[in-house]
């Protein structure tokens, strides 16, 4: 049996190739390469003086010559098997094995060395090619032959029983190995993991083929004619697997990218979903990782779309050897990793972009990519939710300098963000920065609605009824828009939990001032990050996170406090139902003077406490 070796080169390194690049794998192909084609061709010239040397006669030679005939004709229609990077698996190894059981190593040898130089030949394959396929054969023929010769001891069904089973075993495991260390070599993966997919998608057909060989060596023996009877079993099988083939083949069409092979954007979320709703069940952690190929506009630009469509192959390749690999559409790719945390991913994603930073694409040259992970349940843990974060992490990648890998960090990720969108020549970029972020917030907090941006609305007009000039009250509508910012930074199961917090719970979320505020100082925004930091202390001294009272509270955090609170009170929240207006406002003013400004309150009453609702109100001049 044989599973087409360089078909084993020519799957894995593709049919195009430029000579520069093909020198280059070539030369790394070397150790393998280099002694199988030579202790090939040392077989056969040993082998053919050995065969002449016994004076074979003309039923020997013809017998030879038609087994010769029917492994080069079935060596030429390999039978496709799922699993299988290669073009196949060829049926020459029963031919090979049989002829080794029938008539010894050496025509074994010389069998195996022309059937395969043969079909490179009528190809125009390169000499390269040709001698370590032809090579691979004739040391296979040779192990089925000497292996065979050991069970020879006797007559009967027994011994030939054992002659066929020691010969197919030992082609087999010739024949697997050197193809599983040459994809090894060139691909760069680890050659055991290789080798035993290999073994796992193989050992079913070997062990048809190896009854098959039995099959001819028993009919051989009682008439070569006879031989003719294995057409219909061989044809049947080789049908049934193409059908089989076949239909898998067509299944897979809708699920994979017809470019690089990789499952595609409806496979990669079919398949996240249902690891994920494993992962859930079992308990384990699950990663998933986005790629993007750093300025591949440009190489198409530059170099056009063939050139970049071989980028995207290139990059493929390397990514199967990183997890199970899809392509997103243009030039990004995922990867997900099952039962992988942080740590391992990151170290994963990362000997992925060395493998692309090592590889010559093309006529493009060297090509970088960048990835970011998000990690289940540390980050999410909704199919959505770990994408979109996972994208966060990639877009800090490339804005960090290209070429590496970030994990999600909810702090420094919307930081980077809000620094992007704040770099505008006026207010208004400002402004649409805190726009960004504060839907960001409202997406995980546990409101419904846009509560950033009401509670900045709302501060706004407070500060305009308290006779604040235009820039505090503009300064006061982007803190209220950014006043939980440092929710980000929150766990989703706080967030959203039904129903109250507990103690150690309830410390994690009245940490989100401070993470604010560290997002926001170094922006130079102040006072809106100082308002953001202390928009949860008390008038009477009892809140938090510095225990500050009355009028050490910044005005600016004193009215956030009382917009916040009355958002929350007239929002529908996850534990229970909204508020009335009036209710609201009851309670405002039941509070005033131990958690509120009493003068905050009194401007929020004359602003809102009108027929009018005041949520209305806010929408109108928002």
């Amino acid at each position: 049996m044989n599973v087409r070796p360089v078909r084993s080169i020519e799957s894995a390194a593709g049919e195009v190739r430029r000579a520069r690049f093909v020198s280059r794998e070539t030369a790394r192909l070397l150790p393998i390469l280099l002694p199988t084609a030579l202790v090939g061709f040392a077989l056969l010239g040993v082998a053919i003086f050995w065969f002449a040397a016994s004076g074979p006669g003309a039923a020997v030679l013809g017998g030879v010559l038609a087994l010769l005939l029917a492994a080069t004709f079935v060596e030429a229609h390999p039978v496709p098997i799922e699993g299988i990077s290669s073009e196949g698996i060829s049926l020459a190894a029963v031919f090979i094995v049989g002829t080794g059981v029938i008539y010894g190593w050496a025509p074994a040898v010389i069998m195996g060395f022309l059937t395969r130089a043969l079909i490179e030949i009528v190809q125009r394959r390169p000499l390269i090619r040709l001698s370590y396929n032809a090579g691979v054969y004739a040391v296979g023929g040779a192990a089925a032959g000497a292996a065979s010769s050991l069970g020879a001891n006797e007559a009967g069904v027994a011994s030939l029983l054992l002659q066929v089973l020691l010969g197919a075993t030992a082609f087999y495991a010739v024949n697997i190995p050197l193809i599983a260390a040459i994809i090894s070599r060139w691909a760069r993966e680890p050659f055991l993991p290789l080798l035993k997919r290999s073994i796992y998608w193989t050992a079913v057909p070997f062990s048809i083929m190896a009854s098959v060989s039995l099959m001819l060596a028993v009919l051989w023996e009682r008439s070569p004619l006879l031989a003719i009877a294995l057409v219909g079993p061989l044809v049947a099988i080789a049908l049934y697997q193409r059908s089989v083939h076949s239909a898998l083949k067509a299944m897979r069409l809708a699920l994979t990218d017809p470019l690089t092979g990789l499952g595609n954007h409806r496979h990669f979320h079919e398949r996240l979903q249902r690891d994920l709703d494993k992962a859930q069940t079992d308990g384990f952690a699950l990663t998933v990782c986005l790629l993007d190929i750093d300025n591949f506009k440009q190489i198409n630009d530059r170099y056009g779309h063939p050139v970049g469509d071989r980028v995207l192959a290139q990059v493929a390749a390397r990514l199967r050897q990183g997890g199970e690999a899809f392509r997103l559409g243009g030039d990004e790719f995922a990867l997900l990793l099952p039962r992988r945390d942080e740590h391992e991913s990151l170290s994963i994603a990362q000997s992925v972009i060395d493998r692309v930073a090592e590889t010559e694409c093309e006529d493009a040259g060297m090509v970088s990519i960048s990835a970011g992970i998000a990690t289940y349940p540390q980050h999410g843990v909704e199919r959505s939710e770990l994408v979109r974060v996972a994208d966060s992490a990639l877009y800090l990648a490339k804005e960090q300098g290209k070429g590496r890998v970030r994990a999600y960090r909810p702090d420094v990720l919307e930081l980077a963000e809000l620094r992007r969108l704040a770099e505008g020549p006026d207010r208004a970029a400002r402004l649409r920065a805190a726009a960004s972020l504060a839907h960001a917030v409202d997406a995980r907090d546990a409101y419904t609605g846009s509560h950033s941006y009401m509670v900045g609305e709302l501060a706004a007009r407070v500060a305009s009824r308290m006779g604040l000039d235009g820039e505090q009250i503009e300064l006061a509508r982007l803190a209220g828009s950014l006043h939980d910012l440092g929710k980000l930074a929150i766990p989703e199961e706080i967030l959203r939990k039904p129903g109250p917090l507990n103690e150690a719970e309830r410390l994690v979320l009245e940490r989100h001032p401070q993470i604010g505020f560290r997002m926001l100082d170094s922006l130079g925004v102040e006072p809106v990050a100082s308002w953001v930091l202390h928009h949860h202390e008390r008038w009477d001294g009892d809140g938090y996170p510095d225990r500050l009272g009355g009028e050490r509270i910044p005005l600016g955090s004193r009215i956030l406090l009382v917009a916040d609170a009355y958002d929350a009170m007239t929002t529908d929240r996850i534990y229970r139902s909204r508020l009335s207006h009036d209710r609201a406002m009851a309670e405002l003013e039941r509070c005033s003077g131990t958690q509120f400004d009493p003068d905050v309150v009194t401007a929020f009453k004359v602003e809102f406490d009108r027929p009018r609702r005041p949520e209305l109100v806010v929408l109108e001049t928002g």
